[in-house]
């Protein structure tokens, strides 16, 4: 397992990953290929949005490669907290591909984005889940998760918040 960043190389197993998805709100979002006519475009877009220009903070996103060479999980590490994600989105967001999902990858994938945070500095961890999502709070946890208070977002979803200690 390793983790890569996005590159022309990952262009037709990121393709099948979000075709693998489906049509819900692809998590994390910056690896939603919606609105680029190319992988060219996306990889562009991509560099824009983590280098923190407009709305965005800086991060870093990557894929969880398995040893077959298949995308099992991504995640975006924002390297800031705006009020937004302080109360929502956290220092990290991840998904595992659906049929990879109860294999450990999400705990995998967590534990691998706290490693890059702390070559980041990044020594308090914010990451948050929707508070029917057990298995998300379960991987939290399994990563020395300590929970906060919920908060309630703008269209009624709580979201669990949790501070992870990584020095």
């Amino acid at each position: 397992m390793r983790l890569v960043r996005p590159s022309n190389e990952w262009k037709e197993e990121h393709r099948q990953y979000v075709k693998e998805w489906g049509p819900s709100r692809m998590i994390p979002s910056s690896f939603n290929l919606t609105g680029h006519d190319t992988y060219e475009e996306y990889l562009n877009a991509l560099h824009v949005r983590e280098s923190g220009q407009g709305k965005w903070v800086p991060s870093s996103n990557y894929f969880l490669i398995n040893e077959n060479d298949r995308i099992v999980a991504m995640v975006d590490i924002r390297h800031e907290l705006t009020e937004y994600l302080c109360n929502v989105g956290g220092h990290i967001g991840y998904s595992v591909r659906p049929s990879e999902r109860r294999k450990g990858y999400a705990t995998r994938i967590l534990a691998e984005a706290l490693l890059k945070c702390k070559d980041l500095k990044i020594s308090r961890v914010l990451v948050t889940c929707d508070e029917d999502n057990i298995g998300s709070a379960k991987t939290i946890l399994n990563n020395a998760g300590i929970e906060d208070k919920s908060f309630l977002d703008t269209d009624g979803t709580i979201k669990r918040r949790f501070w992870i200690v990584n020095e």
